[in-house]
């Protein structure tokens, strides 16, 4: 079949846009879901865009800390691939609640948000698919390690399955190729609590942010991106990432799950690129650990690879989502 040909059989028809027994059409998609935390009822916010019974794709943004807005590419590729797709800003993100305790911010209170979420949009194992993007990524690995029985396939995306690898990966490839002087500067400035000087990302724009985050000029990153960024929790994302952008520190520092990847046996998509902060070889090797799993590589591409390998990274997305809407996922 050709690419033209298959656009037109996934071409949405006028089902995609029936909004028929939808809860959800007096605000154009979007939902606010009421959470029970242990420290009580918090609203997150969620946006649906399309219809399809078969093929539900919930996007996780990064940070921690981070905002869907990032995932606006996500408009230009998928309704036309008739996938229904759910925007959704995490707990402490912009669009949803804000509580300032940081007991809140675990990885494990997390994925039971998902959960929540997962339910009051009425998803489940025959159309539930999650992708997860950076941070976003650990927590949809988390989530299918405890709840994969309500997944149809899992995406993660520009994320490695350990903490310690990355920040191997960091000190052993990525900052021995940038400016010594420079590094040296950039750590200092983390020694002595200085990462808001805007010296900090004077250095790192260049030489970090424009080669490894999104290779462009940082001028010219896509609004999306650039409000999504402005948008961050500061709080959520140094308590857990930690304030360094050359490696991770904070609460996630020994987080691994290597040895547990192989219990994931949906369907699951390990989207890499070649210029990521986010080692694709090792990226490619948590695919084959994967029973079902698949690698696309994004050789244009850094952490950002939905916009600086765009054409990549979409059509290896909505292949995967075709195939397993069809029941015949391609094989390794």
């Amino acid at each position: 079949m050709t690419t033209s040909a298959q656009d037109a059989a996934h071409a949405p028809a006028s089902s995609y846009f029936d909004n028929q027994g939808r809860d959800d059409v007096l605000s154009g998609g979007v939902k606010m879901i009421t959470l029970d935390t242990p420290k009580g009822k918090f609203r997150v916010w969620t946006k649906r865009v399309g219809n399809n019974p078969k093929l539900k794709l919930l996007l996780l943004h990064g940070g921690p800390g981070a905002t869907h807005e990032y995932f606006e590419a996500f408009d230009s590729f998928m309704p036309a691939a008739g996938v229904e797709y759910y925007y959704y800003d995490q707990l402490g993100s912009a669009y949803s609640d804000q509580p300032k305790d940081t007991s809140l911010w675990t990885t494990e209170r997390y994925v039971e948000e998902v959960e929540q979420v997962r339910k009051a949009l009425h998803l489940d194992k025959d159309n539930f698919c999650l992708l997860g993007h950076s941070w976003g990524g650990i927590l949809a690995m988390e989530y299918a390690l405890k709840y994969q029985q309500n997944l149809k396939c899992l995406i993660i995306s520009n994320m490695v399955d350990s903490i310690p690898a990355y920040n191997a990966y960091a000190t052993k490839v990525l900052i021995p190729s940038m400016d010594p002087k420079q590094v040296a500067e950039v750590k200092k400035l983390e020694a002595t609590g200085h990462t808001s000087d805007p010296r900090y990302m004077e250095i790192l724009g260049p030489m970090h942010y424009e080669k490894h985050v999104l290779r462009m000029p940082e001028a010219q990153w896509p609004e999306p991106v650039q409000r999504s960024f402005a948008h961050i929790n500061e709080q959520i994302y140094v308590l857990m990432q930690g304030p360094s952008e050359l490696g991770a520190s904070g609460r996630l520092v020994q987080w691994d799950r290597s040895k547990d990847l192989h219990k994931i046996t949906v369907p699951t998509l390990v989207i890499g690129a070649q210029f990521d902060t986010m080692d694709p070889a090792y990226m490619a090797s948590m695919a084959k650990k994967l029973p079902k799993g698949q690698f696309l590589l994004c050789p244009k591409g850094s952490h950002m690879a939905m916009y600086d390998d765009q054409q990549t990274y979409f059509t290896g997305l909505v292949k995967f989502l075709h195939g397993v809407e069809a029941g015949t996922p391609p094989a390794h």
